[in-house]
């Protein structure tokens, strides 16, 4: 019987996991992703989770910007590049999952409504927010689309566009996937989707700033 059972216990995963992962001298000498369009392959792709996030600012009393995060999103595209304007995507943020820099501030964005009222923001058991394209139209320099959709949040569904720029492509040398990379913006009015709380002197217009990428399936 070892003689520390906790500490085995703990060494094993890490031992496993160096054996599964690759070593430095296997490692490629380059990045595995490109901005090169020619990498980018026709099917159906979703959302690596891990590494997609969006962003969002606010203007705080006219003083300046305050920044947020929504990370873990999920989601799923198809996409040929032959076709572009064909793409149908949808995106999933996982609201209740919001990160500030302030406990106290992330706490107020999920606290419930005092007696039963409506909270000031998201509240306890915040839905996923969920965009759905419906059109998407390629730009003039093939790098960049406006992705035109449906964004619900908080329960309100109201027109939202994208602007989406291809950001790199490539086989994820991790998990062998094919993988496509872009960086997107908008800008919404959060009293549009009933998150109007403290406006004007917190501001209305929220930017959101997305990086997201997407492996085949």
């Amino acid at each position: 019987m070892t003689r520390f059972p906790h500490a085995a216990k703990l060494v094993l995963p890490v031992v496993l996991a160096a054996l599964a992962a690759p070593s430095l001298s296997q490692l490629p000498a380059t990045p595995p992703g490109a901005l090169d369009k020619t990498r980018v392959t026709a099917g159906n792709y979703t959302v690596d989770a891990t590494h997609s996030m969006i962003a969002w600012r606010v203007n705080h009393l006219g003083f300046n910007d305050y920044f947020g995060l929504f990370g873990q999103l999920g989601g799923s595209m198809t996409f040929d590049p032959a076709n572009p304007a064909a793409t149908k995507l949808t995106a999933t943020i996982p609201v209740s999952k919001v990160v500030t820099v302030d406990q106290a501030l992330t706490g107020h964005l999920l606290k419930p409504g005092a007696d039963g009222a409506k909270p000031d923001f998201f509240g306890p058991a915040a839905p996923d927010a969920v965009f759905t394209s419906t059109k998407v139209t390629p730009g003039a320099d093939g790098m960049s689309a406006a992705v035109e959709g449906t964004l619900t949040l908080n329960g309100v569904t109201k027109p939202a566009t994208f602007t989406a720029r291809f950001a790199g492509a490539g086989t994820n040398f991790f998990n062998k996937a094919p993988t496509i990379g872009f960086h997107g913006e908008s800008t919404i009015k959060r009293s549009d989707f009933g998150l109007g709380f403290f406006a004007p002197l917190v501001g209305d217009e929220v930017k959101l700033e997305i990086t997201i990428a997407f492996e085949k399936k």
